[in-house]
């Protein structure tokens, strides 16, 4: 599936006719579903790390206690990455350094809006034709929750960062492992209160992780609850890089179950 964005012409041309059109094509590539074994009770759409695919996040999650649940796990456009010195690679958005959107609260100036905007709006029109009667949620490992993270301000504020109304209403959970929030400051007084302060959100991290360094994650936790966001459980774990272990899987499952209201 592609999703192409259309850009605002240039400040200053001096001219109001004959303006060029800048657009950005995002070409998605497969998609992996696991289906429940059980009571199709809530549907979660997660989201790799950078340049890993749809198929390795179907075989993490296949193995989870979670038979209610419908996992959809989409895979990123291939795209050169900055941080990565321009190599192409399977990626959500395109992305520097981590600690200029995270350190500090960031700034939002060398974060990748439109391809941003564009992976959320992918990742709404996957939700967007579940049954009313099922909970829907996102999750993320790494960049994947990075995007996550982005939706849920999206949710919250009821717009893309282009101003482009978010389709979601009824957003259920959020989940992001090894993750960081690109920073999103200048919309955060539209965020609605009602809404960010009763969604809840799983965050978790290794203490020793030195691709996302564990301050990322604990800042970005710090920034939701002070924009608004109150049911936040971040999880820490001493000695552990960036990658997940079975008790962070474990707690994860037992999080969703709890505040899904799943079935055994």
């Amino acid at each position: 599936m592609s999703y192409a964005q259309q850009s605002p012409p240039p400040m200053g041309s001096g001219s109001r006719t004959g303006t060029t059109t800048i657009r950005r094509s995002f070409e998605f590539g497969k998609t992996h579903v696991v289906r429940p074994k059980g009571k199709h009770q809530a549907t979660i759409v997660w989201l790799h790390g950078l340049g890993d695919n749809g198929l390795s996040s179907s075989q993490l999650l296949e193995s989870l206690r979670l038979p209610n649940i419908k996992w959809i796990c989409p895979t990123a456009p291939i795209r050169p990455v900055k941080i990565l010195g321009g190599f192409p690679c399977t990626a959500w958005f395109d992305m520097g350094d981590v600690s200029s959107s995270s350190e500090n609260g960031g700034n939002g100036r060398d974060d990748d809006w439109e391809g941003l905007d564009a992976s959320a709006s992918h990742i709404a029109n996957l939700l967007s034709t579940e049954p009313p009667n099922v909970k829907v949620g996102i999750g993320g490992f790494s960049m994947g929750g990075a995007v996550a993270l982005y939706s849920a301000t999206c949710y919250a504020i009821s717009t893309y960062s282009n101003g482009i109304p978010y389709p979601l209403s009824n957003l259920n959970a959020l989940l992001a492992l090894s993750s960081w929030l690109p920073t999103r400051n200048k919309n955060n007084n539209n965020i609605n209160t009602h809404r960010a302060s009763s969604f809840p959100i799983f965050m978790a991290h290794g203490i020793a992780d030195d691709v996302v360094l564990y301050k990322y994650g604990h800042q970005s936790a710090h920034s939701l609850f002070s924009a608004g966001f109150r049911y936040i459980t971040f999880k820490s774990y001493e000695g552990i890089g960036h990658y997940t272990i079975p008790r962070e899987m474990e707690e994860l499952a037992n999080w969703l179950a709890s505040s899904l209201g799943l079935e055994g």
